[in-house]
């Protein structure tokens, strides 16, 4: 084969994205010393946006300091593009529930606030366009943390501006936007978004998503409860209604609630790296590509990642194979269109041995490099 393209996502709580490429790309160079191996770290606009994007980009990695879910001080490192005019960043950065420690889970509690002061910090330095990744929140405030860190105030029925944070979302009565960054009206954000829940509802970010931050049954009605009169609100004084909008409902409402404030566009998380990185231009004369992640399932080729690289590849007539720790539904996953579904497993192995980074890094090169031989015995002119 002359090109090889490995676009992996990272088999999360095992091995990163672009470790795995390494792995791939050294057992196809043992058996195709001049193959062209092409390497795009994957990520869907959650965990490793910020690191795929800028592996593709320009960018000097630059550091401010923030606050966390629960406003304790932390330092946030993103990226700006070497013209200072885009910053790259994951909401997730100073927003994200590894942030806050597993007892002090809850988002009636947390805070976009800290996103927020990325930004502003961004601003200070010329920035302009953004390109944010929304994913892996510990939160469910709708935005209203950073939003009110760029300058708008969020007032309950006596006036008092309240504290950014989940439980309040209830008590909005009205929104003092007069304050807001004047840099906002002259800025753009992409926003990288990997799913298409709407804000509230039963497949809204509260009954979804909340519980996994650490919300009890009540605590998601109450959250769900503030995050419909939250959308009231903002119909009422900004006549727009992002109640509906695919998206609005990622990273605890935040997906929504930017929209009425912001110069903003909800992407696919997916979709937004690819373009960045040119991957549909590389594909023109590539044979074959290899993606995966830690499970391959039903969901795979729903919106995620592997689905929007197999959905590019296939617009260019490009056979994509996909490995995985663990595989499920695999007569479904072909039915999709990948060429081949497989395990990298040699054998039964217990979770925490999988897990293991060597280990799956020496499966990736051992299972890669039976492939590449298959191929070659029945092609051999593809022995470069």
């Amino acid at each position: 084969m002359k090109k090889i393209i490995l676009a992996f996502d990272s088999f999360k709580g095992s091995a990163n994205s672009l470790d795995i490429a390494r792995a791939a790309k050294e057992a196809i160079l043992k058996e195709c010393p001049l193959c062209n191996v092409v390497t795009f770290p994957i990520a869907d606009g959650g965990e490793g946006t910020t690191e795929a994007i800028c592996t593709g980009l320009n960018v000097d990695k630059v550091s401010c300091s923030a606050h966390d879910p629960l406003m304790t001080p932390i330092d946030v490192t993103y990226g700006i593009t070497k013209d200072g005019t885009t910053a790259v960043f994951e909401m997730a950065a100073a927003s994200g529930l590894p942030l806050v420690p597993d007892r002090l889970r809850n988002p009636m509690n947390t805070s976009t606030y800290g996103t927020g002061e990325v930004i502003l910090d961004a601003l200070s330095k010329g920035c302009r366009h953004f390109i944010m990744g929304l994913g892996g929140s510990a939160t469910n405030d709708a935005a209203i943390g950073m939003l009110s860190a760029l300058g708008v105030r969020f007032l309950d029925n006596s006036g008092n501006v309240l504290e950014p944070k989940g439980s309040n979302l209830i008590h909005v009565t009205s929104i003092d936007d007069s304050f807001l960054h004047p840099a906002i009206k002259v800025s753009s954000f992409t926003i990288a978004c990997d799913v298409n829940n709407p804000l509230y509802g039963p497949h809204g970010a509260a009954f979804v998503y909340a519980p996994q931050k650490g919300a009890s049954p009540e605590e998601v009605a109450a959250l769900d409860k503030g995050l419909q009169h939250y959308a009231a609100i903002i119909k009422k004084q900004k006549g727009i209604d992002i109640s509906s909008i695919p998206g609005a409902g990622a990273a605890g409402g935040m997906g929504g609630g930017l929209l009425p404030f912001l110069q903003a566009t909800l992407k696919p998380g997916i979709d937004t790296i690819l373009d960045i990185l040119h991957f549909r231009e590389s594909l023109q004369d590539a044979d074959l590509v290899f993606t995966g992640e830690g499970k391959l399932d039903a969901q795979t080729a729903m919106g995620k990642a592997l689905g929007g690289i197999l959905k590019t590849a296939h617009e260019r007539h490009v056979p994509v194979i996909a490995l995985g720790g663990g595989v499920e539904a695999s007569e479904q996953l072909n039915k999709m269109g990948f060429t081949a579904v497989l395990s990298i497993q040699p054998s039964p192995v217990s979770l925490d041995k999988a897990m293991q980074k060597e280990f799956t890094l020496n499966n990736i090169e051992r299972t890669v490099t039976q492939i590449i031989r298959i191929i070659q015995h029945f092609n051999p002119e593809s022995n470069y």
